[in-house]
Formats: C-alpha cells, structure tokens, sequence
C-alpha cells in the first residue's frame, strides 16, 4: 500500500487527489469509477481539514492499493483529530427539498453510495477511514 502524508489544509486536495489519480491510472481504473472515486476522496480529505484539528492544524496520512485483477482499490484515511465516526451519522433526507432538509450528511451519503465498502475506526488515539470500490 503506497501512502502520502499532508497537512490536513484545503489546499492539499489536489496534492491527494493526484497522489490517488496516479494509483487509479497505473491499476487501468475505468474513467466513471475513478470519477466516483475522486468524490469520495475529496468528501473524505475535505472533512478532515476542515473538523479534524483545532486551529493548531494536524497532518493527514492516505493509504492506496490499487489492483488491476481483479480491479479494485482500498483508500485509508488517518488523523490523529477529534474521535469522528462520519458513518454513524443520520442519512441526509434526499426525498426533502433543500430548504427543508438538515444541514450536513449530504457527501458522506454519496461516499456510501459510490463506494463498495467503507468502515471507520477509533485505534490508539487515530480516526481510520477505509473504502473500497470495485470496478
């Protein structure tokens, strides 16, 4: 598994977003699925910086495997922020308008639809998001 380690600041995502492009491309990952992959990648990266550390910043670790056969990719987010399960958070409500739904929980919906799998831990003072996509 290849990594790259980051300030956890917006303006890293493009730096993660290659670091992942780079692993998609050398497995031959078909253009939709790396779409979809970049979505979740960038909800992921984009919740950290912005909740994971208070004003004295923290770093971001990313984890990619990449296989071609069969083809399939395994994306680990780690922070060493505050304990936050994003997937025991209440679905977004997609059936309300948009003025009449609640704030927040619309990307990691998306996250959970585009993705295969996806699994959060809390292990030795460390946030672990894991997902995977078929493709």
């Amino acid at each position: 598994m290849k990594s790259i380690t980051v300030p956890a600041i917006l303006d890293e995502l493009t730096r993660v977003q290659e670091f992942i492009g780079g692993q998609l491309e050398e497995a031959g990952c078909p253009m939709k699925a790396q779409m979809q992959i970049q979505i979740a990648v960038e909800e992921i990266f984009v919740n950290i910086a912005r909740y994971a550390y208070g004003p004295e910043g923290g770093q971001a670790i990313i984890r990619c495997e990449a296989a071609s056969s069969p083809g399939q990719v395994c994306i680990e987010f780690e922070d060493g922020g505050r304990p936050f399960n994003p997937l025991e958070k209440e679905d977004a409500d997609t059936t309300l308008s948009a003025e009449e739904r609640k704030i927040g929980g619309l990307g990691i919906l998306m996250v959970k639809r585009s993705m295969d799998q996806v699994a959060y831990a809390f292990e030795r003072g460390r946030n672990r998001f894991t997902m995977k996509k078929n493709w």
